[in-house]
C-alpha cells in the first residue's frame, strides 16, 4: 500500500513524454471510430443513458502507474510512469498493459474508484456498478502477471438484480467503505433516497440499508415518476465518510456507557441540509447509528446557503472539516464542532422522537469559483453569465489540507492554509488571544484554476474524462484527460503543502538551540514572507462580504489557467476573442508584471541595505581581527607569567613543608599520629601474652601426638588387626595432621620472631 504514495522519480522527463504515449492515440482513434449506429442505438434505447455533459473520471493511479478506462474495449490501459522517467533518450512510448474484463459491464462507465486495500476497482455507472479485481504482480518491474500485454481480470456485478428490475432507479453516488482491515464493502446511494452497503462476498444482497425518507413521502409520486421530496430538494445527492471516531453505544440504540469506534457518514441533501449517522462494520453483522440532523449551520442564512447543493467532502483532519459545493460554484468550508445546549437540537427528520445532541457546522469561509470566465462586455463591465453545473470534489492523496474540484467547465484546486492555525487555536488555552488573532488574519484560501474548457460564452463546455494527482518528486502534479483524450500535465502550487514528517531521532528538548537562520525565516515579518505576499496572485475581482456577519466571500485564483477549446468546429465571435485576449493581457499585466516590478524594487532596496550592512560588518570584522591578534599576544605574555608564578609557588610550598615539619618536631605535645602509635605499642604486650598461650597449647598437642606415634611404632604385637583399607585411611589422616602441625609450628616460629623483634 505504501507503493501508491511513492513519488515518481526521474524529474520532469515523464511530463513531456506521457502526452505522446500510444495509449492516448488508441483512445482518440476509438473515439473517432464510434459508429453512428451506436449513437442512434443509445439514443433510442429504453434505458436512460448518461447525459452528454456528464463529468467523468476514468483515470486513477497506483504505485507509479496510471490506469485509463477504454470504453470501446471495456478494459484498463496501464502505463508505467517510471519507464518514461528513465535516462534513455528514446524511451518506448508504445509499451502498456491491457487489463481486460472477463464479464464487461453493459452500462456506461462514468467513474472508476480504487478501493482502500488497493486490490479492487469500482466501475460506476448510472444504471449499475461492477467491481474489477486487480491481478497479481511479479517479475522484475512488479508488473501484472510478469508483464503480459493482455491480462484477464475477474469482475463482480453489484446489485445487478436490483438495477435490472428497477428500471427507473439510478445510482447517484458510490464510495468504498474506508476500512482497510475488513472485507471490501461498497456504499451506494440510489435515486429512491436509500443508502445500501454491499459486501463483495454477497454482491446481490445489501448488508445494511439506511432509509433516508419516510414511506408516506415517497408514496406521493408525480406524473413523471418523481417524488415530491425530490422536487423540493429533500433527497440526498452525495455523502462522504469522516475519520474513525469513538462514539457512545447509545448512538446505535445499545445500552451502556462504553464507546465503540465507527466512521461518521455525512449525507448531503439537495436543499443544502446535512445529516449525520455512524457506521461500524467491525463486528458482525455491523451497526448503523440513528440518523441525526439536519445539522445546524452557523451563522444562519435565509437561503440555507443555497438550494442547489451537489457534492460534499470531509477532509481527513480533526476536527472534521466539511466542504459543501453547489451547482452555482459556491464552496462552503464548515468546521464540525460539538453542538451547544441552547441550539435547537431536536431533529425534525430524525426517526427518533427523543432529542439528540448533534454537532453543528460552523461556516468558516465561503468561496465562489469562476466556472466560466467573466469577460467585460462593455466599458469595464463584467459579462453576467448564469452558467452552472454540478461539481465533483476529490481529496488530495498527499496533502490533507487541499482538495480538487472538477466540473463541466474545467478543474480547480483549493488549498486551506488556515487548518494548522485552527488546530493551534483549538489546542490553546481559553485565554490565548494570540492564536485567535492569527486565525482571524488567516481567513483565506488559495484557489488555483487549473483547466478551463469554456473560455468563451459561445463555447459549449467540454467536460474532462480523467483526473488524478501524481506525487512527483519535484512536487504534486495533476494529470487531466480532456474530452478528446488529450493528456494535460500541470504542476500544482507549492504554497499549500503537507507538513513534513518528523524524524525518528527528533526529541522534544527545549534546551536544544535552534538555527538562527530558521528562526529568522519563521519570523512573522521575514523578508521572504513579505516578497511572497507581494507576488501572491489573485483575480482582478475584489473580495466582498456576504449579507451576514463573519462570512467572507473571496475569489482567489491562480492565473496559470489553461484555456481549452471545447469544439474546433465552432467559430467564436471576434468581439469575444478580443475580450478574452484583453482579459488575459490585463491579468498578466496586473498579476505578473506589476507585482514582479514591485518585488524587484523591494529586492533592490533590500540589496542596497544589505550591501551597507555588509560594508559595516566587514569593518567590524577587520577590527575584530586586530583585537584577536592583540588578545593572542597578551595571552602569550600572560601564559609566560603564569608559568613563572607557578614555579615560584611550588618553591614556596616546599619551603613551607620544611618549616612545618621542623615546627611539629619541636612541639612538647604529641601529635595525633604519635598518639595512635602509642596505643599500638601498649596493645603489643597483650598480643604477646595471647600468642604465648597459643604456643603452649600447640606444644601440648605436639607432645600428645608424639606419644601416640611412639605407641604405634612400638614392637609390641597389636591387639587389633587392621585391614589394608583401614590402614591406608589412618595413614592419610595422620599425614594430614602432620602437615597441619608443621604449619602451626611454622606460624609459631614466625610469631616468635616477630615478638623478639
Amino acid at each position: 500500500m505504501a507503493a501508491a504514495e511513492d513519488p515518481v522519480e526521474g524529474g520532469d522527463l515523464w511530463h513531456t513524454r506521457l502526452p505522446n504515449h500510444a495509449v492516448f492515440l488508441r483512445l482518440r482513434e476509438g473515439l473517432k471510430n464510434q459508429s453512428p449506429a451506436e449513437t442512434e442505438k443509445s439514443a433510442s434505447s429504453s434505458l436512460p443513458s448518461p447525459p452528454p455533459l456528464l463529468t467523468r473520471n476514468l483515470l486513477f493511479g497506483l504505485g507509479g502507474e496510471i490506469f485509463l478506462w477504454d470504453r470501446e474495449g471495456s478494459s484498463f490501459l496501464v502505463v508505467r510512469l517510471r519507464s518514461l522517467s528513465g535516462s534513455s533518450e528514446e524511451p518506448s512510448l508504445s509499451q502498456y498493459q491491457r487489463l481486460l474484463c472477463i464479464n464487461p459491464p453493459l452500462f456506461e462507465i462514468y467513474q472508476v474508484l480504487l478501493s482502500p486495500t488497493q486490490h479492487h476497482v469500482a466501475l460506476i455507472g448510472l444504471k449499475g456498478l461492477m467491481v474489477l479485481e486487480l491481478p497479481k504482480r511479479w517479475g522484475k518491474n512488479s508488473e501484472f502477471e510478469g508483464g503480459k500485454s493482455t491480462v484477464n481480470c475477474s469482475t463482480t456485478p453489484i446489485a445487478e438484480r436490483f438495477f435490472t428490475s428497477s428500471t427507473c432507479l439510478t445510482l447517484k453516488h458510490a464510495a468504498w467503505y474506508p476500512s482497510e482491515m475488513l472485507d471490501p464493502h461498497i456504499v451506494l446511494l440510489t435515486s429512491d433516497n436509500v443508502i445500501r452497503i454491499y459486501s463483495l462476498r454477497e454482491p446481490q444482497t445489501p448488508a445494511k440499508v439506511i432509509v433516508l425518507s419516510e414511506a408516506e413521502e415517497e408514496s406521493l409520486i408525480l406524473n413523471k415518476g418523481r417524488a415530491y421530496t425530490a422536487s423540493l430538494g429533500e433527497t440526498a445527492v452525495a455523502f462522504d465518510f469522516g475519520p474513525l471516531a469513538a462514539v457512545s453505544k447509545n448512538i446505535f440504540g445499545q445500552k451502556g456507557k462504553d464507546e465503540v469506534v465507527a466512521y461518521p457518514l455525512y449525507i448531503l441533501y439537495e436543499n443544502g441540509e446535512t445529516f449525520l449517522t455512524y457506521v461500524s462494520l467491525f463486528h458482525s453483522p455491523g451497526n448503523i447509528g440513528k440518523l441525526l440532523g439536519p445539522l445546524p449551520m452557523h451563522p444562519a442564512a435565509e437561503d440555507n446557503y443555497g438550494y442547489d447543493a451537489c457534492a460534499i467532502l470531509c477532509l481527513p483532519c480533526i476536527p472534521n472539516i466539511l466542504v459543501i459545493a453547489t451547482e452555482s460554484g459556491m464552496l462552503y468550508h464548515c468546521v464540525v464542532l460539538e453542538g451547544e445546549e441552547e441550539d435547537d437540537q431536536t431533529s425534525e427528520k430524525s426517526w427518533d422522537s427523543r432529542a439528540d445532541l448533534i454537532p453543528s457546522l460552523y461556516v468558516f469561509e465561503c468561496v465562489e469559483l469562476e466556472l466560466a470566465l467573466k469577460l467585460a462586455s462593455g466599458e469595464d463591465e463584467p459579462f453576467d453569465s448564469d452558467f452552472s453545473c454540478p461539481i465533483k470534489l476529490h481529496k488530495d492523496p498527499k496533502c490533507p489540507s487541499r482538495y480538487h474540484c472538477t466540473h463541466e467547465a474545467g478543474v480547480h484546486s483549493v488549498g486551506l492554509t488556515w487548518i494548522h492555525k485552527l488546530h493551534k487555536f483549538l489546542g490553546s488555552d481559553e485565554e490565548d488571544k494570540d492564536s485567535l488573532q492569527e486565525l482571524a488574519t488567516e481567513q483565506k484560501c488559495f484557489v488555483e484554476h487549473i483547466l478551463c474548457t469554456k473560455p468563451l460564452p459561445c463555447r459549449q463546455p467540454a467536460p474532462i474524462r480523467g483526473f488524478w494527482i501524481v506525487p512527483d518528486i519535484l512536487g504534486p502534479t495533476m494529470i487531466c484527460i480532456t474530452s478528446t483524450y488529450e493528456c494535460l500535465i500541470r504542476p500544482l502550487l507549492s504554497t499549500v503543502h503537507p507538513a513534513s514528517p518528523s524524524l525518528l531521532c527528533t526529541r522534544e528538548d527545549v534546551e536544544v538551540a535552534e538555527s538562527p537562520l530558521r528562526i529568522l525565516a519563521e519570523t512573522p515579518d521575514s523578508f521572504e514572507k513579505h516578497i511572497r505576499s507581494i507576488l501572491q496572485r489573485s483575480v482582478a475581482n475584489p473580495a466582498f462580504l456576504n449579507c451576514f456577519t463573519g462570512l467572507r466571500k473571496s475569489i482567489w485564483t491562480n492565473l496559470e489557467t489553461f484555456f481549452l477549446r471545447s469544439s474546433e468546429r465552432d467559430t467564436a465571435p471576434p468581439e469575444e476573442c478580443l475580450q478574452l485576449i484583453s482579459r488575459a493581457t490585463q491579468v498578466f499585466r496586473e498579476q505578473y508584471i506589476l507585482k514582479q516590478d514591485l518585488a524587484k524594487e523591494e529586492i533592490q532596496r533590500r540589496v542596497k541595505l544589505l550591501c551597507d550592512q555588509k560594508k559595516k560588518q566587514l569593518e567590524d570584522l577587520n577590527y575584530c581581527r586586530e583585537e584577536r591578534k592583540s588578545l593572542r599576544e597578551m595571552a602569550e605574555r600572560l601564559a609566560d607569567k603564569y608559568e613563572e608564578a607557578k614555579e615560584r609557588q611550588e618553591d614556596i610550598m616546599n619551603r613551607m613543608k620544611k618549616v612545618l615539619h621542623s615546627f611539629h618536631s619541636q612541639l612538647p605535645v604529641l601529635s595525633d599520629s604519635e598518639r595512635d602509635m602509642k596505643k599500638e605499642l601498649q596493645l603489643i604486650p597483650d598480643q604477646l601474652r595471647h600468642l604465648g598461650n597459643a604456643i603452649k597449647q600447640v606444644t601440648m598437642k605436639k607432645d600428645y601426638q608424639q606419644r601416640k606415634m611412639e605407641k604405634v611404632l612400638s614392637p609390641q604385637k597389636p591387639t587389633i588387626t587392621l585391614s589394608a583399607y583401614q590402614r591406608k585411611c589412618i595413614q592419610s589422616i595422620l599425614k594430614e595432621e602432620g602437615e597441619h602441625i608443621r604449619e602451626m609450628v611454622k606460624q609459631i616460629n614466625d610469631i616468635r620472631n616477630h615478638v623478639n623483634f
